[in-house]
């Protein structure tokens, strides 16, 4: 049987499984944003302070003094999906911000084989078309001061669009929360992802289905589920920022992110999973940034089926001159984790500066 003819029915039974409840849905809102969070492994929840804290954090967005863009892009799969990013912020007053984001991870042009022999049992390469399979997430943030001094807190609401060629699509809806507290030099933030879980509603074309099945000998299953949940997701962050004078700076951070289920994560119960993460950001008179991270701790299996602890270690650099700034990150440097490595561009536009 074709690879190619396989892959399309493939698609399908993976992204509308059986199972309403699965531990990976929506997975690719948590690859992330911004080259500059990224080269830090995401430990970016209790400092997030631009554009792209709609992502990280929307407590953050108060933090924004003008209205930002934010764009990115990253390959994956040796450029077989590709993963796009644009946002736009805004304060609205000295009490509140709101922002806009949109992501699309894709693949696109997949051979659609399932046509390629007639009812004659003829091939004919004719019948060969291509589709795509593309994930979509709009998000609408909001941000607004507390009563208590120096605590900031934000929401997201969430419309998530997933596509299968013409086989199926879902809409889901979802909601996140994050607050943010400083004090001192000392920032602490915590982000609560699909707080009231995210639910997808398939709609799959039944004849593009059974059309599916029907080109591979054997296959007669029935239809998938409809629905799709997302459980809730925790981040726990705190940061800190060192001046050693007027041109040197430092920022530390690091991030406890919770699952509630039991995953291959360094710390793992059957309620509950955490993996650590660990970054830095070294700058110079705010103008050239270096960065690295640790993240990504888990118990990877091994062939002799004990487990070894993996993690993936991240570096960055980034440049801003007035008020445009550019950033790089190279994920998963030596390929220390099963996670691919990466080469992830952003940018970032302080709209003031053309004024």
């Amino acid at each position: 049987m074709s690879v190619y003819r396989f892959f399309p029915f493939l698609i399908l039974c993976i992204s509308v499984h059986s199972q309403t409840v699965r531990k990976y849905s929506n997975e690719f809102l948590s690859i992330g944003v911004d080259a500059a969070a990224l080269g830090m492994s995401n430990a970016v929840t209790a400092q997030t302070a631009d554009v792209n804290a709609g992502y990280w954090n929307p407590a953050g967005l108060l933090q924004l003094t003008d209205k930002q863009v934010g764009l990115m892009h990253a390959s994956y799969f040796a450029n077989i999906a590709q993963y796009d990013y644009a946002a736009y912020a805004s304060p609205i007053d000295k009490e509140s911000a709101w922002g806009f984001s949109a992501i699309r991870f894709g693949v696109d042009d997949i051979l659609n084989t399932t046509q390629l022999i007639d009812n004659q049992g003829n091939i004919d390469y004719n019948r060969v078309s291509k589709f795509s399979t593309a994930d979509y997430g709009f998000s609408l943030s909001y941000a607004r001061k507390s009563k208590i001094n120096n605590l900031r807190y934000g929401a997201n609401a969430k419309v998530i669009r997933r596509v299968i060629g013409d086989f199926a699509s879902s809409w889901g809806f979802g909601f996140d929360v994050g607050l943010q507290y400083s004090l001192k030099k000392w920032q602490f933030g915590l982000m609560l992802r699909d707080i009231t879980t995210t639910y997808n509603v398939w709609s799959i074309d039944e004849q593009a289905y059974a059309a599916v099945q029907n080109s591979i000998p054997g296959q007669n299953q029935e239809l998938p589920e409809s629905t799709e949940i997302t459980l809730p997701k925790a981040q726990l962050g705190v940061a800190r920022k060192f001046d050693f004078n007027a041109d040197y700076t430092l920022v530390a951070a690091a991030n406890l992110n919770m699952e509630f289920t039991k995953t291959n994560d360094l710390i793992a119960t059957n309620s509950l999973s955490i993996a650590p993460a660990l970054g830095c950001e070294f700058g110079y008179t705010n103008v050239v940034f270096l960065r690295t991270g640790f993240g990504n701790f888990q118990q990877a299996k091994q062939v002799d089926n004990s487990n070894k602890m993996s993690f993936q270690p991240n570096i960055g650099l980034g440049f801003k001159y007035k008020g445009v700034q550019v950033d790089y990150a190279l994920t998963d440097l030596g390929n220390q984790s099963t996670a691919l490595y990466s080469n992830i561009f952003s940018l970032k536009v302080d709209l003031s500066s053309f004024r």
